[in-house]
């Protein structure tokens, strides 16, 4: 590129060092589907767990079995044998209710672990995490 070219002005500090550069809206549409797998991905901050909700099941526990905190990935083999204890986290609350329905996220490989308690047995299903959802499984209204 030329020195003088409009479309592409490079920064400096008050030492001479480059510390960016600015684009036109022209150049930056030519240029941006070629680096934007080289810029960083934002994630969004994790919720806190609802440990609220936790307590809460706890606390009006009927089943005739006493309160599980096991959990286990089927698909990385992490393993706890007390999530709340665990320093740090091996699993993450998602999610709670106060009927029996328990969801972790894996830290190791973000599987989703859901138990399903029900008044005769706990039921596990672990499913692997997916990076982009299909749309075509998506509801419309």
């Amino acid at each position: 590129m030329s020195k003088h070219d409009d479309n592409l002005t490079e920064l400096f500090d008050k030492n001479g060092n480059l510390i960016g550069a600015l684009l036109t809206a022209d150049l930056w549409a030519k240029v941006k589907p070629m680096i934007k797998d080289l810029l960083p991905q934002e994630t969004p901050p994790e919720r806190p767990e609802p440990i609220g909700e936790w307590e809460t099941l706890k606390e009006y526990w009927d089943f005739p079995y006493p309160v599980d905190t096991d959990v286990h990935c089927e698909l990385c083999g992490n393993k706890s044998e007390d999530w709340e204890k665990d320093d740090p986290r091996k699993f993450r609350l998602m999610s709670c209710n106060l009927g029996g329905l328990v969801s972790f996220k894996c830290t190791q490989c973000n599987a989703r672990i859901v138990k399903k308690h029900f008044k005769d047995e706990i039921t596990v299903e672990c499913t692997p995490y997916v990076e982009k959802k299909n749309t075509n499984f998506e509801a419309r209204y």
